[in-house]
Formats: structure tokens, C-alpha cells, sequence
């Protein structure tokens, strides 16, 4: 006799005592634990090959360049284009020694001072131990920042012979703006606004500081720099706060003329304001 299941044409099932079992679950799609480079970052990681095979191999043609990556000339072309329009790279004709060949030069490509600027550089390092030789070559201690203090006096003073005549020039009002601006220029970032009490003065804000780094060391530079602010602005001004210091910004005060009797006006007010922004010094305000 045959079972009904062999009637059927279907394998033979047979009983069981408890629930079907669940049907395995289906594993998770694998994904990427780094999401995959677009086309801009490929084509920036290039160029960045690029730009530093030419800063360990010196000045180098097209044709250099692509046997070294193993790129063709026209896609090292495109990216030498493209650095040369960020001011990275420049083409230079490529020295040729001996019996030049027929045709022009191949032309060679070199770092300009702003490509090298892009790669590491140690200059905070090399401004710090050229500060620490100069203190202990003047026998350290007391002498040692003193003479670290006479250096950061004479590079400001040379540095501000441009800010002053910035500042003579412009009006009177009009000084601080014109000192922000030559700082500006200088790379400080700086800007001119209203204290909080604008009848009591102005502040120089500088959002950047090309030293900071060995300021925080050597806080001769800070105190230097607000020395040369004073004698350019003819006024006593007050360091508030500084990035070598930590603050997001180098704030200095620079007082009204004439300011000093309306503060005796104020009495009591004024005197707590004063107290206020002297408890700043060492933050940034708001």
C-alpha cells in the first residue's frame, strides 16, 4: 500500500512532536565600516600625490611625474592644471644640461612658497628654541626673560614702522580701524568695535595670532605687542585677552579721549565697570 504523500509525487513527511522550527533569519546586508571616497576626494588625494612627489623629487615635468604614480600625462596634466590655478604649483622651464634636442622644453613644475606652506612645517619649533637659546645665553632667570622681553621689543618695533604710518594717517576717531587694518594685513585678522561702554572706548579684536603658539611659552611677545599698541595709539590701552592664553580672541582696550573724566562722573557705575573688565584680563568677553 503507498502512502498518500508517494501518491502525490512529494517527499514522505513525517510527525513531529512540537512546532515547526522558525526559519532561519536572513543576515544582515554586510556594510562598509567607511563610506566609499567620492569622485572629489580621489581626484584631492591625487593631486595631494602629486603636489608631494614634487616636493621629495624637487622641480618635475608631466612625463616624471606619471612614470613615478603610474598615471597617464593627461591626468597628471589635469591635475597640474588644477594646482596651478590654487597657486600650489608653477611651471618652470626645465634645465636642460648638455647639447639641447630639437623642439621646445619640456616644462618642470616646483612648489611655490604657498604649496610648500600646505605640507609640515617646524617654524614654532625652530622660533622656540631660538627664544629659550637666547634666554639662557643671557644666563637664564630674571636676565633670561629680560632678554627674551628686548627681542620681542625690537621685532615689534621694526614691525610696527608700517602700522604707524597707518595710523598718523588716518583721524583721530578713525585710528584704532586704521591699526586693525594694517594688523589685517599682517595676517592678524583683526577689527575695530564699539567696548561695551562705547563712552569709555573701543576694542581692537585680533581673531588670529601667527605666533600664538610661542606666545603661550614666551608671553614677552603679547606684552611687547601691547607696548607698540599704546605708543602707536598715543593712549594707555589694557590687554583683556589673549589666544596664547586660550581665549578664541586677542582683545585689547583702547580708552576715549577724555574718558577718564566721564568715569569720575559716573561714580559708582563706572567704578563697577572698570572692576569688570579688569576681572576679564586672561577671557575672552562676551
Amino acid at each position: 500500500m503507498k502512502n498518500p504523500s508517494e501518491d502525490q509525487g512529494g517527499p514522505a513527511v513525517e510527525p513531529t512532536a512540537g512546532p515547526a522550527p522558525a526559519a532561519p533569519e536572513a543576515s544582515p546586508v554586510p556594510r562598509p565600516a567607511h563610506p566609499a571616497p567620492s569622485a572629489h576626494d580621489e581626484q584631492q588625494g591625487t593631486r595631494n600625490r602629486v603636489a608631494r612627489s614634487i616636493l621629495d623629487h624637487g622641480p618635475s615635468t608631466a612625463a616624471e611625474l606619471a612614470l613615478r604614480l603610474e598615471l597617464t600625462q593627461a591626468a597628471v596634466r589635469r591635475h597640474l592644471d588644477a594646482l596651478a590655478a590654487e597657486g600650489v604649483v608653477e611651471p618652470r622651464e626645465k634645465r636642460v644640461y648638455g647639447a639641447r634636442g630639437r623642439g621646445r622644453p619640456a616644462k618642470a613644475f616646483a612648489l611655490t612658497d604657498c604649496g610648500r606652506d600646505a605640507f609640515d612645517q617646524a617654524y614654532d619649533q625652530l622660533a622656540s628654541d631660538a627664544l629659550r637659546w637666547i634666554a639662557q645665553s643671557a644666563g637664564g632667570g630674571a636676565m633670561g626673560e629680560a632678554a627674551v622681553a628686548a627681542f620681542a621689543r625690537a621685532r615689534l618695533a621694526a614691525q610696527a614702522k608700517g602700522y604707524r604710518e597707518a595710523v598718523e594717517a588716518a583721524e583721530p576717531e578713525a585710528r584704532t580701524r586704521a591699526l586693525a587694518e594694517a594688523l589685517t594685513a599682517d595676517g592678524y585678522a583683526a577689527t575695530a568695535r564699539s567696548a561695551p561702554n562705547p563712552q569709555l572706548g573701543e576694542q581692537l579684536c585680533q581673531h588670529h595670532c601667527p605666533v600664538a603658539h610661542v606666545a603661550e611659552q614666551y608671553p614677552q611677545l603679547c606684552e611687547a605687542e601691547t607696548e607698540v599698541f599704546s605708543r602707536l595709539l598715543g593712549t594707555h590701552v589694557q590687554r583683556l585677552a589673549t589666544i596664547a592664553h586660550g581665549d578664541g580672541v586677542c582683545t585689547t582696550f583702547i580708552p576715549k579721549a577724555g574718558a577718564g573724566k566721564a568715569a569720575h562722573r559716573s561714580g559708582e557705575r563706572t567704578t563697577k565697570t572698570t572692576t569688570a573688565s579688569a576681572s576679564t584680563a586672561g577671557r575672552n568677553p562676551a
